[in-house]
């Protein structure tokens, strides 16, 4: 163990003996050095921080030097948090003694981590509200702050249920209509977590039942996550004052009456003229209930009882509430349609799986193909399908979520990427089940394949299309692989001549678009590299691939094409040692002595251990030309500007 980690255990384990021994008698510069980043990216002074060993951290700052200010990463609930400072992780961790020290020498109270999460909205994440009081009433530590994604403390306080810590906030003056950067307010992630008293105190706050980004509000939130107790309250007949501000405490220092913290009785308003739920609200709020217990609670009967309440407001004194006319029946549904009568209500207790329909096409009524849950839980409704063995209905489903998330969300969605892996993962799983079974096994068939190939080549086109280039993008990277993990699947499906056509047009549209994954990998860079096998949890295909490389050749890829380090797909098939695969591109008219970055041909990259080097002999593809052309370069003869263009390619490829 070097001195560096050794230093960065002893601040760990809070052992201030055994650091004092370590760093006495250092220079300035080697404590800088010791007291630095380890390979982790902590520092002691945030690791002894956010362990809430005080005498370390005051070792560190008063008799070392260290900076009350230096970030780095520090790891929380299984995330790493990178930027952050001492105070923030001392604040997160709800060490007070440790945050008091570090703010009377000197540490920012508002300074943020990379993703601009203050200190303080450290402390309202895990509910430390002596922390928050401190950081609030003595520092002035700013309540507005929102992170990357536009969250507040307040929001965040609402979401993980601190009701106490959004009480003290919304005493010293925090906004309670604030907006994230999807248009949720506080009152939003009040209702996804459920927390009915924090949400009467918004309201008594005068927070606003607006719209997010979504279209949703609070109470639809409430219903899809399933908070029965937050969508009873919101659509019941509507409260009084006093019962909406009854479990409120009065700011402090304040001598307004008691139930109210941020209005007088002059200013306070009720219930009702903050958040009207009108006739229509509660019908949609009761039947989106009634679609989260058919698929996320899994309560059939519980469905059954939301839905007649739902239907009984929709008849409600003869005024009937029309619902909207579908613009067509769709075929992953099994072409049902909603019930609009008690009598077809009633008779849904007798088909489960009319039920689990019914609840898909509320969603999308009413949550729209935009929102993530639409989907979601037409996949997951698919996944069960597949667990059961039905995978035709499973591929219908997924087929649907995917052109809905295509046709909705932005390129490289995440979600878009899960399905596209789903479909990979569970086509091989069909193809070696149907291999397995022989003719009583599923049979995949080439339409199916090649819809999802065509889909993820749609993406990458999609993706290219936008302001930034995605080259590097890990995401973009897997997107490519997966295509490439589909083009392995279908070569093991028999297609006729004009299918066998249509797959090389999908394939050379691939290829026109010029995509470039990890470190400027071209397809085929990626088709000979062993690391495109790990895509996900499950096996798909295996690589380097023989076959995806011929198909990709036959498609016009080129097989000279150079990486960020100047490597062509030779030089990774032979990194790969893929004596095959290197046949292949030479016989393609790959150039044997091209050199990479390194100056190194791929014949030099073989492993001579594996005997690799006497199936492929280099002599035999060399010509003249490109002899001459190493031989100018190697002798530094200046040739530029001397010959055409493209001889000068020609010598800068050996």
């Amino acid at each position: 163990m070097d001195l560096h980690t050794a230093v960065y255990n002893a601040a760990h384990d809070g052992k201030l003996l055994l650091l004092q021994k370590l760093l006495a008698g250092r220079g300035r510069e080697e404590l800088e050095e010791l007291l630095g980043e380890v390979a982790g990216g902590g520092t002691p002074l945030l690791i002894a921080a956010r362990r809430g060993h005080l005498d370390v951290v005051e070792y560190l700052v008063d008799h070392c030097g260290a900076s009350v200010e230096a970030s780095g990463s520090v790891h929380f609930d299984g995330e790493t948090i990178e930027g952050a400072p001492p105070l923030w992780a001392a604040s997160a961790a709800g060490h007070l003694s440790v945050v008091r020290s570090l703010l009377r020498r000197g540490a920012s109270v508002n300074r943020t981590t990379r993703t601009n999460s203050t200190p303080l909205r450290a402390a309202c994440f895990d509910g430390h509200l002596d922390v928050v009081r401190y950081l609030v009433g003595e520092h002035k530590a700013d309540l507005e702050v929102a992170n990357r994604h536009g969250h507040t403390c307040l929001m965040i306080s609402c979401y993980k249920g601190h009701r106490e810590i959004a009480r003290y906030l919304l005493e010293r003056g925090a906004q309670v209509n604030r907006r994230s950067a999807k248009g949720n307010t506080a009152l939003h992630d009040c209702a996804e977590s459920g927390s009915l008293e924090i949400l009467q105190l918004l309201l008594g706050c005068h927070a606003r039942m607006e719209r997010d980004g979504y279209g949703m509000t609070p109470l639809l939130a409430a219903s899809v996550t399933g908070h029965t107790n937050i969508v009873e309250y919101l659509i019941q007949e509507q409260p009084s004052h006093e019962q909406v501000s009854g479990t409120e405490l009065p700011r402090e220092g304040s001598s307004q009456v008691a139930g109210n913290p941020c209005s007088t009785p002059e200013e306070a308003e009720p219930y009702e003229s903050c958040c009207p739920t009108s006739r229509e609200a509660a019908v949609e709020a009761l039947e989106l209930l009634g679609a989260t217990y058919v698929d996320k609670k899994r309560d059939l009967l519980g469905a059954l009882k939301h839905w007649r309440r739902a239907m009984e407001l929709r008849h409600q004194d003869g005024d009937y509430l029309p619902k909207p006319e579908p613009q067509q029946l769709v075929l992953a549904y099994d072409y049902s349609r909603e019930v609009t009568t008690p009598q077809e209500l009633e008779a849904l207790i007798t088909d489960p799986d009319e039920m689990r329909m019914q609840a898909l096409l509320i969603r999308e009524r009413i949550l729209g193909p935009s929102h993530p849950d639409t989907s979601y839980y037409i996949r997951y409704r698919g996944a069960v399908y597949a667990d059961s063995g039905n995978f035709q209905r499973c591929i219908r489903l997924w087929k649907y979520a995917l052109d809905m998330q295509q046709n909705n969300l932005e390129p490289l969605s995440p979600m878009t990427a899960s399905s596209f892996l789903s479909f990979a993962e569970l086509f091989s799983y069909v193809l070696q089940d149907r291999s397995a079974k022989g003719s009583l096994g599923m049979q995949l068939g080439f339409t199916d394949l090649m819809g999802v190939l065509s889909k993820g080549v749609r993406e990458v086109e999609r993706a290219l299309q936008l302001p930034k280039e995605p080259g590097d993008s890990a995401q973009f990277t897997k997107a490519i692989a997966i295509i490439l993990h589909l083009l392995y699947l279908l070569e093991k499906v028999e297609c006729t001549p004009s299918q066998e056509h249509l797959k090389h047009q999908t394939v050379y549209r691939l290829l026109k678009c010029a995509p470039r994954g990890k470190n400027g990998f071209t397809p085929l860079h990626m088709a000979v590299d062993k690391e495109t096998t790990n895509v996900g949890r499950y096996r798909v295909g295996v690589f380097p691939s023989l076959q995806v490389v011929k198909v990709l050749l036959d498609c016009g890829a080129d097989p000279d094409s150079r990486d960020f380090d100047n490597n062509t797909p030779l030089h990774i098939a032979a990194q790969n040692n893929c004596p095959a695969i290197m046949d292949a591109l030479i016989e393609a008219g790959a150039h044997m002595d091209a050199t990479n970055a390194f100056k190194k041909t791929a014949y030099e990259l073989l492993d001579s251990k594996l005997l690799a080097k006497s199936t492929v002999q280099p002599f035999n593809y060399v010509t003249l030309q490109c002899l001459a052309a190493r031989a100018l370069d190697r002798n530094k003869v200046p040739y530029k500007g001397f010959i055409p263009e493209e001889l000068e390619a020609f010598i800068q490829l050996h």
